[in-house]
């Protein structure tokens, strides 16, 4: 099991740059990745995300890949046909007002777009120290997943044991008062019957109608096939987060039957104890991938 939650670093330097990944994650239901990777690697950023798949199925990914040159190799490269425009442009002014116009040092240092700094490197030479940088943070930031992950399985499996434990009470309650309301309909139709004012059919099918309608076997029955499948999805080695979630959905709802067709205090109070932990596994798994 894995969280959502989740973060991993990692540097590089040598004599000519400084490279750092960063990676943070947060929960989402789907797998989305947000970019900040410096322009000279932008070309790497398709393989940057088939490596964040291979560690995560879902949640909020954001990437942060700085890049430093420590040694200037580059060049700069004046846009001709721009400074022409500027030239002509005062020229046409010294022309209409008559006065001589000229451009400072400064004037050319304003023009926005006239002066572009080139890096002359090709990106291929950052791939080695990037991918090694990316791969190291990348196995901190699935470490801490698992970390996370574990801790919150420790959680899910004792709050699934709540459940568990509260179903087998409810039966062992239901078994009991079963029983007693089997005698007291016996007692009742033998009374009835004694006095000859009994329409056995009549009396068979109220007794049926009354047992269907508040007998919680069927619902029992589910509850205890959902948990035996809870538990084989907390020890999955998949993502198990929207399964989790689903579950718990027809959990709550054959608790919430529960409740309503029992008519004893004891297993009611069973069932809101049921419910309370099936509301804090639903907070657990929005972090759950």
């Amino acid at each position: 099991m894995k969280s959502m939650t989740a973060y991993g670093y990692s540097s590089y330097s040598s004599d000519e740059f400084f490279l750092e990944v960063e990676i943070k994650s947060y929960n989402n239901r789907y797998l989305d990745i947000y970019h900040n990777i410096n322009s000279n690697l932008a070309s790497f950023e398709e393989e940057i995300d088939q490596r964040i798949k291979e560690v995560a199925e879902r949640g909020k990914v954001e990437i942060s890949v700085k890049l430093k040159t420590l040694k200037n190799d580059g060049q700069l490269v004046v846009d001709k046909d721009l400074l022409q425009k500027y030239e002509d442009a005062f020229s046409s002014i010294s022309n209409i007002s008559g006065k001589s116009v000229s451009l400072s040092a400064s004037d050319y240092l304003s023009i926005e777009g006239l002066m572009t700094y080139v890096q002359e490197k090709n990106p291929e030479i950052y791939r080695e120290a990037l991918f090694t940088t990316l791969d190291k943070a990348l196995e901190q930031f699935n470490s801490a997943k698992l970390r996370e992950g574990e801790a919150t399985k420790a959680d899910l499996y004792k709050l699934g044991k709540q459940i568990e434990d509260s179903n087998d009470k409810i039966k062992e309650l239901f078994d009991g008062y079963e029983d007693y309301y089997a005698k007291l309909l016996l007692s009742k139709y033998e009374e009835l019957k004694i006095s000859e004012k009994l329409d056995e059919n009549q009396f068979r099918q109220e007794v049926g109608s009354i047992l269907v309608k508040y007998s919680i076997n069927e619902e029992q029955i589910r509850l205890k096939t959902h948990l035996k499948e809870y538990f084989r999805l907390l020890d999955c080695n998949e993502s198990v987060g929207k399964r989790l979630d689903f579950l718990m959905q027809e959990m709550n709802r054959e608790t919430n039957t529960t409740a309503s067709k029992s008519q004893i205090a004891q297993i009611n109070i069973e069932a809101v104890k049921m419910k309370d932990a099936i509301e804090n596994i639903r907070e657990q798994i929005r972090n759950v991938e």
